[in-house]
């Protein structure tokens, strides 16, 4: 996918709430339809703990991800996938063969921290 979006406003910008969090516990989902692994993202005291299904499974196992330090879109309305509630949108970009890489802080931050 190499084609731009439409062009956005500021404004538009601000209404994506997009946080870091770090992730505090990961089990297998094998009753996804494709690949994923369940997540529990803790966001701080404003937001607390919340959960994602994310199709990671290429270069992630739910033991190696627990710890991470994540970036999720917070602000998203729950989805409902299989048996599991979805509450936030954990963020990647595609390696050269399509599968999902996290989105970190290449340094450690609080959680909770907003994304400007």
């Amino acid at each position: 996918m190499n084609t731009l979006s439409a062009e956005i406003g500021f404004e538009d910008f601000l209404k994506v709430d997009v946080r870091k969090g770090t992730v505090v516990n990961a089990e297998p989902f094998p009753e996804a339809r494709r690949p994923a692994i369940k997540l529990w993202v803790d966001f701080g005291d404003e937001i607390g703990v919340k959960k994602s299904s994310a199709q990671i499974t290429k270069h992630y196992t739910p033991e190696s991800v627990v710890g991470k330090e994540v970036m999720a879109v917070v602000n998203f309305p729950p989805r409902q996938i299989g048996k599991f509630m979805s509450e936030i949108l954990v963020l990647g970009v595609p390696d050269a063969e399509g599968e999902v890489v996290l989105i970190t802080p290449d340094k450690s931050v609080p959680n909770g921290g907003r994304l400007y």
